[in-house]
């Protein structure tokens, strides 16, 4: 992963993202229980209040373990760029790209890295859409 200060610049984020495909297979859960919500926070990538309830990123074992549903498989593509907060476009190029592949994506931006969770038996499609968009930005 990359470090040092964030970067603004679109193009510099494109160019610079660096897709990584994690592993694990991800599920994005939601409970308005309490006591499951606790049980399930320490595993979760993130955690996200909502008025529905919690909504978490759980991995495969810990979402089966605590009896949510499967639905569907993720995985989740860091983009390795450090994109400023403030930084505009990083996540439309990257939305639009995958949209234009007809991938779906679900966006996570976080304070390092945006986070592209696709559905896992298109990971490797997307992996190789993302990387012709930063090639292209490197250009």
């Amino acid at each position: 992963m990359t470090s040092g200060a964030p970067i603004k610049d679109t193009a510099a984020m494109i160019a610079g993202m660096a897709p990584m495909r994690d592993p694990e297979t991800w599920f994005f859960c939601t409970t308005n229980d309490k006591v499951l919500a606790a049980k399930a926070v320490p595993h979760a990538l993130t955690v996200f209040a909502e008025e529905e309830g919690q909504s978490l990123i759980l991995p495969e074992v810990a979402a089966r373990d605590l009896g949510f549903e499967l639905e569907m498989p993720m995985t989740r593509i860091t983009l390795s760029v450090h994109s400023a907060l403030d930084g505009v476009g990083l996540t439309a190029a990257v939305a639009t790209a995958l949209a234009g592949a007809h991938i779906p994506c679900n966006m996570v931006a976080a304070y390092h890295h945006d986070h592209a969770f696709v559905p896992s038996e298109l990971a490797d499609q997307a992996m190789d859409v993302l990387l012709e968009l930063a090639q292209a930005g490197a250009s």
